[in-house]
């Protein structure tokens, strides 16, 4: 009498694919991740045909659109900006210190100009902060 075994189905899943995929994921994420720019007050900034950029860690003051002020994206109230300004110079320990000026690009021209006296006051380089402008 020739007994008949029952054939049991073994599962196997296959994980080599598995390596590949999780290291593009891994490698996107790496480069996506340097990328990120760590300002989080979205501007949209006038665009220039020259840029030069500043390799120092400057002081950053934003104006966005509504008009309000960011030192550092810390809110200022505009009556004092100019003293926050002064203490964050006094502080720092550069030879020449340097504000960065991010102005949304449909902000009224007399909110930079204003923001330019002060550092001209208190004798500060400023360099206005542009967006490239593509060459088409």
């Amino acid at each position: 009498m020739n007994l008949s075994r029952r054939h049991r189905a073994t599962s196997h899943v296959e994980t080599g694919s598995m390596n590949d995929i999780m290291f593009f994921l891994m490698l996107f994420f790496l480069i996506v991740s340097t990328m990120v720019n760590p300002n989080v007050i979205k501007l949209l900034l006038p665009s220039a045909k020259s840029s030069k950029q500043v390799m120092k860690q400057p002081i950053t003051v934003s104006i966005n659109a509504a008009g309000e002020y960011f030192v550092n994206k810390k809110p200022v109230n505009a009556a004092t900006l100019e003293p926050e300004l002064k203490a964050l110079i006094a502080g720092a320990s550069l030879d020449q210190p340097t504000v960065v000026l991010r102005v949304d690009a449909s902000l009224n021209v007399q909110k930079l100009v204003d923001v330019l006296e002060m550092g001209n006051r208190l004798k500060i380089r400023m360099v206005m902060a542009t967006q490239a402008q593509q060459a088409k």
